[in-house]
């Protein structure tokens, strides 16, 4: 019969793989406030030094903290086990994420807690791991610990937890100007990570009192992709699908189309990505934002499409179906899951798609636009209206071979609009295009000019607000002729 013999993994080996695993500085910092959140933390506090060469960096919460038992448990890599039951907020899984997250950014992890009065600090230092090969932490004594960056701020709370980094060497080498603004960087990209995926707990919504999160001196505010303060965002009929005998919770929005936001908004939503990639599910689990921005692959990202956001709301015993990886970063659904997804998806497509295209048709209602758009063989045209009051008054007034040159001009036109660069703009930004220079002054200069030179007659001007560019004067045209 055979025996069994421990293996002990590698110390020195195995650390230096765990700061591999694939964290960002912002998911790392993310997987350390789930911890807060888990914790009962109502305020966190993230705060950072350079000091001669040396760059600290710390996240302090107002948690229950943990005894020495606690702390000690919490410092060992894999502390739970992710297929034991846990409770229904709890935040983790794998018990590897204070480590693994901690490990991916810096050599020197130390972590400090006060509870019932009283403070316990340990670290793990990876060079130290990397010299000796042994699997041993430092528990610090009361003299090395009041020497802790932040320390005095946690001795000032009834109980809490400092998590501190020192050895940072995956952000920067040292604390030169240049690394420093490479930091600030990374300092800013992790307040707008932050600001979205926390988003639920820092708008009140449903927690109270909201989280409070400071990064350095600066608040924090909640980044809603939902769009929900707005009278124009849809909210759907939320769906329930049922997995192993647990909840799912679906919640379709369809967000304003850009001419129902401010350029400020506009641009503050659309994100570094644009709406295009925001677009898709947002996965959920404990009000945590998972993943953001995707389809699974059930459907392409289309144009028409990027105004749709579904909110998937998970239990946290449902985490090894969805296949949450150690980070929180990736996932997916299983095969029966895709399917109801699938069908929502068909159900909320049309809604964004009305929302698109029909504030696009807006100038098409007037008696006399510039373009006709035509949908012919499953193709889309544009034409330059021939028809047009100034076009076909202009046309007048040229001999039959000047009106053959001037409408295959207009042909030349037609066929040469830059696609690709306005599908682009208007993709990217729609609130910085503009439509060539009709302030009220330019369109008046026009009128007055064309009138003029008989192109228009008093008979015209009563219908001016129906012909395209006049349509977007904003004062009275009935106003300003009597004033000729």
């Amino acid at each position: 019969m055979g025996v069994f013999k421990e293996i002990i993994p590698n110390a020195a080996s195995l650390i230096e793989s765990l700061r591999n695993i694939g964290y960002s500085f912002e998911t790392a910092v993310a997987d350390i406030i789930d911890n807060s959140i888990t914790a009962k933390s109502k305020n966190i506090d993230i705060f950072f030094q350079h000091d001669n060469n040396h760059l600290q960096f710390a996240i302090l919460d107002n948690g229950i903290g943990m005894n020495k038992e606690e702390l000690f448990n919490a410092m060992k890599p894999g502390s739970f086990n992710p297929l034991d039951l846990r409770n229904e907020t709890d935040l983790g899984r794998f018990g590897l994420g204070l480590k693994t997250a901690s490990f991916s950014q810096c050599r020197q992890l130390t972590v400090v807690s006060k509870q019932n009065g009283d403070i316990h600090a340990m670290e793990w230092d990876l060079d130290y791991v990397l010299k000796t090969n042994r699997w041993e932490i430092r528990i610090l004594d009361k003299t090395e610990t009041d020497g802790l960056f932040g320390i005095e701020k946690l001795k000032s709370l009834p109980s809490g937890t400092l998590v501190i980094w020192n050895k940072i060497d995956r952000i920067t080498e040292n604390s030169n100007s240049e690394n420093r603004h490479h930091f600030n960087e990374h300092i800013k990209h992790l307040g707008k990570h932050l600001e979205l995926v926390f988003h639920r707990f820092l708008d009140g919504r449903e927690t109270k009192p909201p989280l409070k999160i400071r990064l350095q001196s600066n608040f924090l505010k909640s980044f809603d992709p939902f769009m929900r303060k707005y009278m124009a965002t849809q909210e759907l009929p939320t769906e329930e699908i049922i997995l192993n005998g647990a909840k799912i919770i679906v919640k379709p929005y369809i967000i304003p189309h850009y001419s129902k936001l401010s350029k400020q908004d506009y641009e503050y939503y659309a994100g570094a990505g644009g709406y295009n990639k925001n677009q898709g599910f947002y996965v959920y689990r404990n009000k945590r934002l998972l993943i953001s921005g995707t389809w699974f692959r059930i459907i392409p990202q289309k144009d028409l499409y990027k105004l749709a956001r579904i909110q998937i709301n998970l239990p946290n015993s449902l985490d090894h179906m969805w296949n949450i990886d150690i980070k929180k970063s990736t996932s997916s659904p299983p095969p029966s899951v895709r399917e109801r997804l699938k069908k929502i998806i068909e159900k909320i497509a049309g809604a964004s798609k009305k929302v698109y295209v029909s504030r696009g048709h807006k100038s098409f209602s007037i008696s006399h636009p510039m373009w006709f758009r035509e949908a012919k063989n499953s193709e889309i045209f544009y034409h330059i209206n021939r028809e047009h009051l100034l076009l076909e008054r202009f046309a007048e007034t040229l001999n039959s071979e000047q009106k053959n040159e001037f409408f295959n001009v207009l042909s030349l036109i037609e066929e040469n609009i830059p696609k690709e660069i306005i599908y682009n703009d208007m993709t990217d930004s729609p609130k910085d295009i503009k439509n060539g220079e009709t302030d009220d002054s330019f369109l008046e200069e026009n009128v007055i000019e064309l009138f003029k030179q008989g192109i228009i007659t008093k008979d015209d001007f009563s219908m001016l607000s129906e012909i395209e560019p006049f349509n977007r004067y904003t004062k009275s045209w009935e106003k300003f002729i009597k004033g000729l």
